[in-house]
């Protein structure tokens, strides 16, 4: 089992550091938001998982083209979220 709190703990300065020198829709900070997001899927916080997969998809979105591969990881880590919840309607 993973020490999820030293991974917070290391990607929330990592996403500290990208806030403060990145413009807000570089796609680092998705990739920082993804990282995050994992976590507390791991940790079987779903709801946190989905708040900041959904801030790496609103970054992708934006920063990629439509057909970008890194779109369809983001759209796949919110299915697999619902998935762990059960939830097969989303």
């Amino acid at each position: 089992m993973g020490d999820y709190s030293k991974a917070l703990e290391f990607y929330e300065k990592s996403l500290k550091i990208k806030e403060k020198a990145l413009p807000p829709n570089h796609p680092g900070l998705a990739t920082s938001y993804s990282n995050i997001g994992g976590v507390y899927n791991n940790m079987g916080d779903y709801s946190k998982a989905l708040e900041f997969f959904e801030k790496d998809l609103e970054i992708t979105k934006k920063a990629l083209p439509p057909n970008h591969p890194d779109l369809a990881t983001s759209y796949n880590n919110i299915a697999s979220v619902y998935d762990d919840m059960c939830d097969y309607s989303k």
